[in-house]
Protein backbone atom coordinates (compact mmCIF):
# COMPACT_ATOMS: atom_id res chain seq x y z
CA UNK A 1 0.00 0.00 0.00
CA UNK A 2 1.27 3.45 -0.93
CA UNK A 3 0.75 6.55 1.19
CA UNK A 4 -0.45 8.29 -2.00
CA UNK A 5 -3.98 7.41 -3.08
CA UNK A 6 -5.46 8.69 -6.35
CA UNK A 7 -9.24 8.92 -6.84
CA UNK A 8 -10.32 9.12 -10.45
CA UNK A 9 -12.50 8.04 -13.33
CA UNK A 10 -10.99 7.44 -16.80
CA UNK A 11 -13.55 9.82 -18.32
CA UNK A 12 -12.62 12.81 -16.19
CA UNK A 13 -9.96 15.40 -15.49
CA UNK A 14 -8.35 12.64 -13.48
CA UNK A 15 -6.47 11.85 -16.68
CA UNK A 16 -4.45 15.01 -16.08
CA UNK A 17 -3.47 13.90 -12.60
CA UNK A 18 -2.67 10.38 -13.85
CA UNK A 19 -0.22 11.95 -16.30
CA UNK A 20 1.32 13.98 -13.49
CA UNK A 21 1.71 10.89 -11.31
CA UNK A 22 3.36 8.95 -14.11
CA UNK A 23 5.74 11.84 -14.80
CA UNK A 24 6.71 11.77 -11.12
CA UNK A 25 7.48 8.07 -11.17
CA UNK A 26 6.10 7.82 -7.62
CA UNK A 27 4.23 4.83 -6.24
CA UNK A 28 0.49 5.39 -5.85
CA UNK A 29 -2.74 3.44 -5.40
CA UNK A 30 -5.68 4.08 -7.70
CA UNK A 31 -9.33 4.15 -6.64
CA UNK A 32 -11.71 4.28 -9.60
CA UNK A 33 -15.06 5.87 -8.75
CA UNK A 34 -18.27 5.88 -10.75
CA UNK A 35 -20.42 8.91 -11.50
CA UNK A 36 -23.57 9.15 -9.41
CA UNK A 37 -22.71 6.21 -7.14
CA UNK A 38 -19.31 5.86 -5.47
CA UNK A 39 -18.45 9.50 -6.19
CA UNK A 40 -21.45 10.47 -4.06
CA UNK A 41 -20.91 7.87 -1.34
CA UNK A 42 -20.36 9.19 2.21
CA UNK A 43 -16.79 7.91 2.46
CA UNK A 44 -15.73 9.80 -0.66
CA UNK A 45 -17.76 12.91 0.19
CA UNK A 46 -15.69 13.06 3.37
CA UNK A 47 -12.67 13.50 1.07
CA UNK A 48 -14.29 15.79 -1.52
CA UNK A 49 -17.70 17.21 -0.57
CA UNK A 50 -18.19 18.16 -4.24
CA UNK A 51 -18.43 14.48 -5.08
CA UNK A 52 -16.11 14.91 -8.04
CA UNK A 53 -12.77 13.55 -9.16
CA UNK A 54 -9.81 13.84 -9.24
CA UNK A 55 -8.59 13.91 -5.67
CA UNK A 56 -5.52 12.61 -3.91
CA UNK A 57 -4.77 11.72 -0.32
CA UNK A 58 -1.06 11.87 0.46
CA UNK A 59 -0.40 10.75 4.00
CA UNK A 60 -2.96 12.83 5.86
CA UNK A 61 -3.19 15.57 3.22
CA UNK A 62 -6.22 15.82 0.93
CA UNK A 63 -5.93 17.79 -2.31
CA UNK A 64 -8.67 18.28 -4.90
CA UNK A 65 -8.81 20.26 -8.17
CA UNK A 66 -6.47 19.15 -10.94
CA UNK A 67 -4.30 22.28 -11.03
CA UNK A 68 -3.86 22.27 -7.25
CA UNK A 69 -2.99 18.57 -7.30
CA UNK A 70 -0.35 19.13 -9.99
CA UNK A 71 1.18 22.02 -8.06
CA UNK A 72 1.14 20.05 -4.81
CA UNK A 73 2.71 16.95 -6.34
CA UNK A 74 5.46 18.96 -8.01
CA UNK A 75 6.41 20.29 -4.58
CA UNK A 76 5.94 16.97 -2.75
CA UNK A 77 8.26 15.17 -5.18
CA UNK A 78 10.92 17.77 -6.04
CA UNK A 79 13.27 15.17 -7.47
CA UNK A 80 11.07 14.90 -10.56
CA UNK A 81 11.96 18.50 -11.47
CA UNK A 82 8.42 19.47 -12.47
CA UNK A 83 8.50 22.88 -10.79
CA UNK A 84 11.11 25.64 -11.14
CA UNK A 85 13.02 26.81 -8.06
CA UNK A 86 10.87 29.03 -5.82
CA UNK A 87 12.62 32.22 -6.97
CA UNK A 88 11.72 31.48 -10.62
CA UNK A 89 8.05 30.57 -10.28
CA UNK A 90 6.39 33.71 -11.58
CA UNK A 91 5.64 32.35 -15.04
CA UNK A 92 4.99 28.89 -13.60
CA UNK A 93 2.16 30.12 -11.37
CA UNK A 94 0.93 32.54 -14.00
CA UNK A 95 0.34 29.91 -16.68
CA UNK A 96 -0.74 27.12 -14.35
CA UNK A 97 -3.57 29.27 -13.06
CA UNK A 98 -4.28 30.76 -16.46
CA UNK A 99 -5.17 27.18 -17.34
CA UNK A 100 -7.30 26.74 -14.22
CA UNK A 101 -9.10 30.06 -14.76
CA UNK A 102 -9.49 31.59 -18.23
CA UNK A 103 -8.78 28.45 -20.29
CA UNK A 104 -11.05 26.19 -18.24
CA UNK A 105 -13.91 28.69 -18.22
CA UNK A 106 -13.60 29.64 -21.89
CA UNK A 107 -13.44 26.02 -23.08
CA UNK A 108 -16.38 25.00 -20.88
CA UNK A 109 -18.53 27.85 -22.12
CA UNK A 110 -17.60 27.07 -25.72
CA UNK A 111 -18.65 23.45 -25.24
CA UNK A 112 -22.01 24.69 -23.87
CA UNK A 113 -22.51 27.08 -26.77
CA UNK A 114 -22.16 30.17 -24.57
CA UNK A 115 -20.72 33.12 -26.49
CA UNK A 116 -19.12 36.17 -24.87
CA UNK A 117 -18.08 38.00 -28.03
CA UNK A 118 -19.98 41.21 -27.32
CA UNK A 119 -18.19 43.96 -25.36
CA UNK A 120 -20.82 43.82 -22.61
CA UNK A 121 -20.50 40.07 -22.02
CA UNK A 122 -16.74 39.90 -22.45
CA UNK A 123 -16.30 42.54 -19.77
CA UNK A 124 -18.30 40.44 -17.30
CA UNK A 125 -16.29 37.22 -17.50
CA UNK A 126 -12.71 36.81 -16.35
CA UNK A 127 -11.45 35.39 -19.62
CA UNK A 128 -13.00 37.97 -21.93
CA UNK A 129 -13.50 35.88 -25.06
CA UNK A 130 -12.37 32.47 -26.26
CA UNK A 131 -10.51 34.25 -29.05
CA UNK A 132 -8.42 36.27 -26.61
CA UNK A 133 -7.58 33.12 -24.65
CA UNK A 134 -6.47 31.35 -27.83
CA UNK A 135 -4.48 34.39 -28.96
CA UNK A 136 -2.65 34.30 -25.63
CA UNK A 137 -1.87 30.58 -25.91
CA UNK A 138 -0.77 30.99 -29.51
CA UNK A 139 1.58 33.77 -28.47
CA UNK A 140 3.02 31.61 -25.72
CA UNK A 141 4.08 29.02 -28.31
CA UNK A 142 4.94 31.45 -31.10
CA UNK A 143 8.69 31.49 -30.48
CA UNK A 144 9.03 27.76 -31.13
CA UNK A 145 9.80 26.91 -27.52
CA UNK A 146 9.50 23.16 -26.87
CA UNK A 147 7.50 23.57 -23.64
CA UNK A 148 5.21 26.24 -22.27
CA UNK A 149 7.87 27.75 -20.00
CA UNK A 150 10.75 27.30 -22.44
CA UNK A 151 13.25 24.47 -22.47
CA UNK A 152 12.08 22.76 -19.28
CA UNK A 153 9.05 20.49 -19.05
CA UNK A 154 6.98 21.32 -15.95
CA UNK A 155 3.64 20.72 -14.29
CA UNK A 156 2.31 23.57 -16.46
CA UNK A 157 2.75 21.32 -19.49
CA UNK A 158 0.94 18.46 -17.75
CA UNK A 159 -2.05 20.62 -16.80
CA UNK A 160 -2.35 23.32 -19.44
CA UNK A 161 -0.95 21.04 -22.13
CA UNK A 162 -3.75 18.55 -21.51
CA UNK A 163 -6.30 21.33 -21.91
CA UNK A 164 -4.80 22.39 -25.23
CA UNK A 165 -4.77 18.79 -26.42
CA UNK A 166 -8.37 18.17 -25.40
CA UNK A 167 -9.56 21.47 -26.81
CA UNK A 168 -8.09 20.80 -30.24
CA UNK A 169 -9.25 17.16 -30.24
CA UNK A 170 -12.84 17.95 -29.21
CA UNK A 171 -13.22 21.13 -31.23
CA UNK A 172 -13.52 23.65 -28.40
CA UNK A 173 -10.24 25.25 -29.52
CA UNK A 174 -9.13 26.18 -32.99
CA UNK A 175 -6.07 24.31 -34.22
CA UNK A 176 -3.88 27.41 -34.03
CA UNK A 177 -0.27 27.46 -35.35
CA UNK A 178 2.02 25.70 -32.93
CA UNK A 179 -0.72 23.80 -31.12
CA UNK A 180 -0.45 20.56 -33.12
CA UNK A 181 3.34 20.40 -32.87
CA UNK A 182 3.24 21.08 -29.14
CA UNK A 183 0.56 18.46 -28.48
CA UNK A 184 2.52 15.92 -30.54
CA UNK A 185 5.62 16.53 -28.38
CA UNK A 186 3.53 16.20 -25.25
CA UNK A 187 1.88 12.95 -26.34
CA UNK A 188 5.23 11.47 -27.31
CA UNK A 189 6.50 11.56 -23.73
CA UNK A 190 6.70 8.02 -22.31
CA UNK A 191 4.93 8.96 -19.07
CA UNK A 192 2.08 10.68 -20.93
CA UNK A 193 1.64 7.66 -23.19
CA UNK A 194 1.74 5.31 -20.21
CA UNK A 195 -0.87 7.35 -18.35
CA UNK A 196 -3.18 7.31 -21.36
CA UNK A 197 -2.80 3.55 -21.70
CA UNK A 198 -3.61 3.01 -18.01
CA UNK A 199 -6.74 5.15 -18.23
CA UNK A 200 -7.85 3.72 -21.57
CA UNK A 201 -7.68 0.25 -20.06
CA UNK A 202 -10.23 1.36 -17.46
CA UNK A 203 -12.77 2.64 -20.00
CA UNK A 204 -16.04 0.69 -20.16
CA UNK A 205 -16.31 -1.68 -23.08
CA UNK A 206 -19.41 -2.25 -25.18
CA UNK A 207 -21.05 -5.60 -24.49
Amino acid sequence: MSDLVFYTNPMSRGRIVRAMLEELGAAYDTRVLDYGTTMKAPDYLAINPMGKVPAIVHGGTVVTEAAAICAYLADAFPGAGLAPPPDRRGAYYRWLFFGAGPVEAAATNASLGIETATPELSSRVGYGTLGSVLDTLEGLLADGRPWLLGDDFTAVDVYLGAQIGWGVSFGTMEARPGFAEYVARLNARPAIRRAAELDDALLPTAE
